[in-house]
Order: structure tokens, then sequence, then C-alpha cells
């Protein structure tokens, strides 16, 4: 089991910047990657973006494309998520959780470690 641990989230106003930060422990090795997530009261979950833990390749979703940017720091097995340009639409609790698929990374289905997750807040 891997265990989760988000941080980072806030109140910030439109056009503002947060990171996100998830720091993994317990059995990490059994992962191949680590997508965020995020639920907005009324919503279903979306895919934010998700990073492999042992290559470059990463994937961000529509919705934050250009604006959203994930990294990982293997010698920590801490990921982040960097946030610029922030929308009200934005608002929502962000998670971060691992996968031992190296497919279909955007479906929360395939994921199967859960942090609690971190409210994000934006006003307009």
């Amino acid at each position: 089991q891997v265990q989760l641990v988000e941080s980072g989230g806030g109140l910030v106003q439109t056009g503002g910047s947060l990171t996100l930060s998830c720091a993994a422990s317990g059995r990490t090795a059994s992962s191949v990657a680590l997508g965020w997530f995020r639920q907005a009261p009324g919503k279903e979950r979306e895919f934010v973006a998700a990073v492999y833990w042992n290559d470059d390749n990463w994937l961000v979703g529509d919705s934050v494309k250009g604006r959203f940017t994930i990294s990982r720091d293997n010698a920590g097995n801490t990921v982040y998520l960097q946030m610029n340009s922030l929308k009200p639409e934005d608002t929502a609790v962000y998670y971060c959780a691992t996968t031992r698929s190296k497919w279909f990374l955007s479906n929360a289905a395939n994921y199967d470690s859960w942090g609690q997750g971190t409210q994000v807040t934006v006003s307009s």
C-alpha cells in the first residue's frame, strides 16, 4: 500500500498561482505513475495531470493545458503540481493518487491509492 499526503492548497485570487505537493511513502516501488485529480461540488472527478515515476513522460488534462505543470522529485518521492493563471473554475478538492498501470492514466478507476485531498479555492 502507498500512503499519499497532499499539501499546498489554499485561497488565491483569479490569475494567481499555487503549488501543490504530494508526498508518497510505503510501497511506492509497486506504482508506475502518480496522478492529480480534482473534484468540485456536484461534479465528477476530473483528471488534471500525471507523471511516470521512472521516465520523463507526463500528460496534462485539456482543461488545464498551458497553465498547470506536473513534475517529480524521485529522491524524495514527491510530485508537484504547479498551477498558474488560476480561474474560479479551478476551485475543487485536489487529490493525488498512484497507479500500477502504465496505460489510461486519465482514468481514475485505474488508481488504487489516494490521498485525503487538499482544497483549492480561486476567488473571482
